[in-house]
């Protein structure tokens, strides 16, 4: 199958050594699909090496770093081709990874993105945090997946090979329509990085699109960690100031001020921990991430309106009723399957 009509997007900043590694991968299981590269201003030689190493490769240069949401939002307004794949640098895709994504999206008008089964690349039998076989919500907006839940991943056994309708599909790997795409306004821009792409699904559900997990007929692996590592207190501060913007942004009215109190509360409960482990530039991130949403939250009440939420918990595919915090921390539970089991603890 040839996927002709596809542009895969790599979003690059600083990841020379990273194009050197994996794009030969993508370039040799494209399926006749275009291949961009767009560069959020680097201060590496990644240009040049596109450039020289990668003359196929199309090459759009930014001159400052836009973020993932906001240089993605531009490289993917100057493509014409219908279905787009957002794929990190740091991905190595395997034979058959594109077809099965595509098969997918095109043969159902009514799904806005699908990503396939992503493991882990320092140990491939694992699943991978940003995606694993399928992103989900619990009723506070706390993201999760298919063989991950916080820190804990699952060994790959086939569990998840199952083709079904998730809350979100990863921005690390998935294939999104561009006619939605263009309709929903891309990626918020005041979230820069992280959880773009769950507000992004989130805003498809309202607008009556489905969001898909292709199982295992599509498969990549991720090293991830490429842009900020995994303890960071840049990256806290986006994720728990994106986290309220989320959860502000897309809930039905009907369950917005009780679970955005009690996701305020957990918020801070996780900033005492910071504090009570004497690290204080966690914490402070926390702090900031509070600050600077209430500061804005004349922009947050627009953008409310602009993504129409309406659906709730029970309406709403790849969403957990319960909350994950509790079943996790409280409840000991560690694999996808015991959140729904209905035995004790």
């Amino acid at each position: 199958m040839t996927c002709a009509d596809v542009a895969i997007v790599i979003l690059n900043y600083n990841g020379e050594h990273f194009l050197r590694q994996f794009l030969p991968a993508v370039l040799a299981h494209a399926a006749g699909a275009r291949v961009v590269v767009a560069d959020n201003a680097s201060t590496d030689d990644s240009v040049p090496l596109l450039r020289h190493g990668f003359p196929q490769v199309e090459v759009l240069v930014f001159g400052e770093n836009l973020g993932f949401c906001e240089g993605y939002n531009h490289a993917l307004a100057q493509l014409d081709s219908p279905f787009f794949v957002l794929l990190n640098s740091d991905v190595a895709v395997q034979p058959g990874w594109l077809p099965p994504l595509r098969a997918l999206l095109a043969g159902n008008p009514r799904i806005a993105a699908v990503q396939p089964k992503i493991l882990a690349y320092s140990d491939p039998i694992l699943f991978e945090h940003a995606g694993g076989g399928g992103g989900y919500l619990d009723r506070l907006a706390y993201p999760f997946c298919r063989g991950r839940l916080f820190d804990t991943l699952e060994t790959d056994r086939g569990q998840y090979d199952d083709a079904r309708p998730v809350a979100w599909a990863s921005g690390a790997c998935c294939l999104v329509r561009a006619s939605t795409w263009r309709e929903l306004g891309g990626l918020e821009p005041a979230f820069f990085a992280h959880m773009e792409e769950i507000d992004f699904c989130w805003r498809a559900q309202n607008a009556g699109y489905e969001v898909w997990y292709a199982g295992g007929a599509s498969i990549v692996h991720h090293v991830g960690g490429g842009t900020l590592p995994k303890s960071s207190p840049r990256k806290t501060y986006l994720n728990f100031r994106n986290g309220l913007a989320l959860l502000y942004k897309n809930a039905a009215p009907s369950e917005l001020v009780g679970a955005f109190a009690l996701r305020l509360l957990l918020d801070w409960v996780a900033g005492l921990r910071f504090l009570l482990g004497r690290n204080w530039p966690e914490a402070q991130a926390v702090g900031r991430a509070h600050w600077h949403f209430f500061r804005q939250l004349s922009y947050w009440r627009q953008r409310r309106r602009l993504a129409r939420p309406h659906l709730r918990v029970n309406e709403r595919a790849g969403t957990y009723a319960g909350s994950l915090v509790w079943a996790y921390f409280a409840g000991g539970k560690r694999h996808f399957s015991d959140l729904y089991s209905k035995k004790k603890g």
